[in-house]
């Protein structure tokens, strides 16, 4: 790849790939990524992959946020395309780059994302990923920054990490750390996410709401379940008893004509 310079300055008038609109005090960015719109040349951004020409904008959109529309309290991260949020970084722009582009491609992306989670502890502004397709890899690891996310069930949208099973590498911006320090799933529960190529909707409330999954007001400590004198069978855990109740996973909401999961 060409070691030429790049320019981090950009304008939402020559936003390719995400778009910024404003309601009140919420905020939305919808990722609609540009195939054709690669930073470097040799490479198609298909199924909203990104390459570092996306990350700068989202970068200036967020401090745009930040600092020009301060009323904005809350920011919803969605995409505009049909079954798909993210993909994660383009592979393809990965296999043409040097060390170093790589390297450097990492260490923005994830200071993008700190930012997002600065903004939420020192600035108030909170961020939703309403993610309502795949999300793989690196777009989940934007998602897991976002301070809650909702899953569409809707039988396409799903959340994984596949670097590991299908690239051999570990994910490269907080997907491991964000997934066991912030979302609270404990270090050996984590492995799905690695030897599981996507968790559905329906299989992430099943699987991990039940006290492993990060929500507002803190994670939900599942106690070991009792058994039945006598029996050896194991009694039904409250969480299940009271699906619904503030003890265990909510049902499902209805938002917007889809019923959503909170991760």
């Amino acid at each position: 790849m060409n070691p030429q310079a790049v320019d981090y300055q950009t304008h939402p008038d020559r936003y390719q790939h995400w778009s910024m609109t404003f309601d009140g005090e919420i905020a939305t960015l919808r990722l609609n990524i540009n195939e054709d719109g690669g930073i470097r040349p040799g490479y198609k951004l298909k199924l909203n992959s990104y390459d570092l020409g996306v990350d700068i904008e989202l970068h200036d959109a967020l401090n745009r946020i930040r600092f020009e529309h301060p009323e904005v309290k809350a920011v919803v991260v969605t995409s505009l395309r049909d079954r798909i949020f993210c993909s994660g970084a383009n592979i393809f722009m990965l296999g043409l780059s040097t060390h170093a582009w790589k390297v450097n491609f990492c260490k923005f992306t994830n200071e993008t994302r700190n930012g997002i989670e600065d903004s939420s502890r020192h600035d108030g502004l909170k961020f939703l990923a309403a993610v309502n397709g795949a999300c793989a890899g690196g777009g989940y690891e934007l998602a897991l920054a976002c301070d809650q996310i909702l899953l569409v069930d809707d039988r396409s949208s799903a959340v994984s990490l596949p670097e590991v099973p299908l690239l051999g590498v570990l994910p490269g911006t907080g997907g491991l750390t964000r997934v066991t320090d912030k979302r609270h799933v404990r270090h050996d529960h984590a492995d799905i996410f690695l030897h599981q190529r996507r968790r559905c909707a329906r299989a992430a409330r099943r699987r991990l709401a039940p006290g492993r999954c990060h929500r507002q007001t803190g994670p939900i400590r599942r106690a070991n379940p009792p058994t039945c004198a006598g029996s050896g069978r194991t009694k039904q855990a409250p969480w299940r008893q009271q699906r619904g109740s503030g003890g265990g996973p909510q049902a499902p909401e209805k938002i917007a004509g889809h019923r959503h999961h909170r991760l």
